[in-house]
């Protein structure tokens, strides 16, 4: 039986058709682990070869660090160009939104990135700033970049939810292209479900970035410092025993259900090596071959009805009235 290539999807009216995985590049950064040029590279061939046309980075993992590396890899590949399509946000330091910073950042990424052009930049963490600069500086200043032929596409991000409407509602039509939500979009919390009818009035093309919780929907589980509740570290490390008792892995089984909602154009996993690269692109062409393993899902999210749609115990960005 043929493998099937990974599934392309639209990105909102960009009309970018984005491979369903994306490969986030944070930890070229090393941020948990050093990664070497060589993995680097080779990962984002590997990628590249079994489908992933999207790559991801920013100047804030490993201070700038990652997007070299990513550079290099993109270069290696030896493509046209017009074969991939790359999104950088958030500076290397702090959350300057200004006019100024950000056109100042967009020659700084590209010169990296080794690139002359990002496809998308994505205006990140925009909770961590005053909204009115982002309408009325910000997004004004990409759009002139847009104009200059230094971006194609703009895009915002952050983790509470209603920021999106915010923004959206307050800025001409087509005038933002892209959202990505992080860890909204997995079987322990699903509320960005709620946002994509309006999403989709809007035209905008939707990211889901990470699928695994930041570690809480893996058998190793998170980091100690992983801001969710202890009720809800609870559930999912339960969660993932149910899974592994059984020989089951909770991480493909998450990344298969945040890839199952089509209305979701790209789920974006950080990977650092081509057996990570691997084992995701498995399990993304393992769905469209046998679908979903319903009977395990179903427990699953049994276990975790208690803690569902729980969101961090800390607030994000600038707690506004």
């Amino acid at each position: 039986m043929a493998v099937p290539k990974l599934e392309l999807r639209t990105l909102g009216n960009t009309g970018l058709k984005l491979s369903s995985l994306g490969f986030g590049a944070s930890s070229f950064g090393n941020i948990s682990r050093p990664v070497s040029e060589s993995d680097a590279v080779a990962s984002v061939r590997e990628a590249f070869r079994l489908g992933i046309n999207y790559f991801d980075s920013s100047p804030y993992y490993g201070a700038t660090l990652s997007e070299k590396m990513l550079g290099k890899g993109l270069k290696a590949l030896g493509v046209p160009r017009n074969e991939y399509i790359v999104s950088i946000g958030r500076y290397r330091e702090g959350f300057d939104f200004s006019a100024e910073r950000v056109t100042q950042s967009i020659d700084e990424s590209l010169e990296r990135l080794q690139l002359d052009y990002v496809d998308i930049f994505l205006c990140h963490d925009i909770e961590f700033g005053p909204l009115d600069q982002i309408v009325n500086k910000t997004i004004p200043a990409l759009q002139k970049l847009k104009e200059a032929g230094n971006i194609r596409f703009i895009g915002i991000t952050g983790l509470p939810l209603d920021i999106f409407t915010c923004v959206l509602d307050r800025v001409p039509p087509g005038t933002v292209h892209v959202i990505l939500s992080y860890c909204h979009y997995s079987f322990n919390d699903s509320t960005l479900e709620n946002l994509l009818p309006y999403l989709k009035t809007k035209g905008v093309g939707i990211i889901s970035a990470d699928p695994l919780a930041m570690g809480l929907l893996t058998e190793l589980g998170p980091l100690e410092r992983h801001p969710a509740s202890p009720e809800l570290k609870s559930a999912c490390r339960a969660a993932a025993v149910y899974c592994k008792e059984r020989g089951k892995n909770i991480s493909k089984l998450a990344m298969q259900y945040s890839l199952s909602n089509e209305d979701i154009s790209l789920v974006l996993v950080g990977m650092n090596s081509v057996e990570q690269v691997e084992e995701n692109v498995a399990s993304a062409t393992e769905l469209v071959l046998f679908g979903m393993d319903r009977k395990t899902l179903a427990k699953v999210e049994a276990i975790l009805e208690p803690v569902k749609n729980q969101t961090w115990a800390w607030p994000s960005g600038i707690q506004r009235s």
